[in-house]
């Protein structure tokens, strides 16, 4: 059985790098076109192939976003952004379109394409539609529940992709239009500019009764009607390998740096665990825990075991709980002279005790000693953006373990 592979999201270089060194085993990211994150930072030509080069020196893979829903224009370039990819050695794009899809095959033949979430694929004879087409792996619709998966993986030898956790659209796999209509067409959800409208605040208005606002369900923050929980299904990862998924999808392409390490370093654990101990398998305290202490709304396992009733809404507030701070990076530690140099993402200060979390997804404290900064002086705080700073300490530190504290009133 090969092992499932954990595909992580990556917005810019530094979460991609982050990625790779707190777990996944591929990531998923963007061009600056073509896309559906057009905020999410995203790489330029040059960066891709950087990308590509510590990925593949990693024994990882990367594929690239290109699931746009086109209009005519959007074609324009096209060909040659996919002979690009094909050149650079991407893994795979990922396409929704089925012109995009007839166009990878006739500019870039040698490109392996895997089908978008956008593309809807529900149920087994779409799936089997696609594979006969030639895609190599089908990004299932996050309608599909994990039972209604393994019926598809029975029936159709290919690749599947199943989200496992982050961020739900209220709207068919993501098909959503409210952007257009808010921005009077300005920012078009379907060509990467959504502006989750699903997460604004709404009320009822009578037409006969202009400016008067009533609230379909309230508290002090006002009505969230059309607001989802984040998914997280990492209890239920015994159940999607057995089902036959080839690929567990975290997502989060706008997300932090934080997030993107922290997320994967506890769905890598597991996983392990997984493969590890067979039918002993049990979900740790402390993953669970790990993600509670990142940006989230309350979590929802969505679709993965059935509809959902109501409960998989968030009424009460649109914004994510932020439980933990990230307040630095340690860029290396020398276990000669126990000096840690450390990359200061907010605020810390001396005799403070903050929470590590290394790339081995290990989670220890560390108190804050004496610190010198890069002009030789000893400080009591870091307070400058990303500034350096030195401090010695018998702890050992990985390069790239986060420095993190409790939020305040957290």
């Amino acid at each position: 059985m090969n092992k499932i592979e954990l595909l992580a999201p990556a917005g810019n270089m530094e979460k991609l790098k982050m990625a790779i060194r707190y777990g996944a085993d591929a990531v998923y990211l963007a061009g600056k076109g073509f896309g559906l994150r057009a905020y999410g930072g995203n790489f330029t030509a040059g960066e891709m192939k950087e990308a590509a080069a510590f990925v593949h020196e990693r024994g990882r893979k990367f594929y690239v976003t290109v699931n746009i829903i086109p209009r005519n224009g959007d074609l324009e370039g096209l060909d040659t952004y996919l002979k690009f990819l094909q050149d650079i050695g991407a893994d795979a794009a990922l396409i929704s379109d089925l012109g995009v899809f007839q166009l990878a095959r006739e500019a870039a033949p040698r490109l392996p394409i895997h089908v978008s979430t956008q593309a809807s694929a529900a149920n087994w004879r779409t799936v089997k539609m696609w594979k006969d087409m030639g895609a190599s792996r089908v990004v299932l619709a996050r309608e599909v529940s994990i039972e209604e998966m393994a019926e598809i993986r029975k029936k159709v030898d290919v690749e599947l992709e199943y989200f496992v956790h982050g961020a739900m659209c209220i709207s068919w796999s993501g098909r959503c239009l409210l952007s257009n209509f808010f921005t009077d067409g300005k920012r078009q959800s379907n060509r990467g500019e959504c502006i989750q409208a699903c997460r604004f605040r709404y009320s009822l208005v009578e037409e006969t009764r202009p400016g008067q606002y009533w609230p379909i369900e309230e508290d002090e923050h006002g009505t969230y009607i059309l607001n989802s929980k984040d998914l997280c299904l990492i209890d239920q990862i015994p159940q999607l390998i057995q089902a036959g998924a080839s690929s567990l999808k975290i997502e989060g392409r706008m997300k932090s740096v934080y997030y993107a390490a922290a997320v994967t370093a506890a769905y890598r654990k597991a996983i392990d665990a997984y493969y590890a101990e067979g039918d002993a398998f049990r979900v740790r305290k402390e993953w669970r825990e790990e993600l509670e202490k990142i940006s989230h709304r309350p979590y929802t396992t969505g679709f993965a075991l059935g509809n959902p009733d109501h409960s998989a809404q968030a009424y009460v507030r649109s914004q994510p709980e932020q439980p933990y701070d990230f307040v630095g990076l340690v860029l290396g530690w020398d276990p000669d002279t126990k000096i840690a140099r450390i990359q200061q993402r907010n605020h810390f200060k001396t005799t403070e005790t903050l929470e590590c979390l290394s790339p081995e997804g290990e989670v220890f404290p560390l108190t804050i000693g004496k610190m010198t900064n890069a002009e030789g002086m000893t400080v009591l705080s870091a307070p400058h953006p990303l500034e350096i700073v030195t401090m010695r300490t018998e702890t050992p530190l990985l390069p790239y373990t986060i420095l993190r504290r409790r939020a305040h009133g957290k």
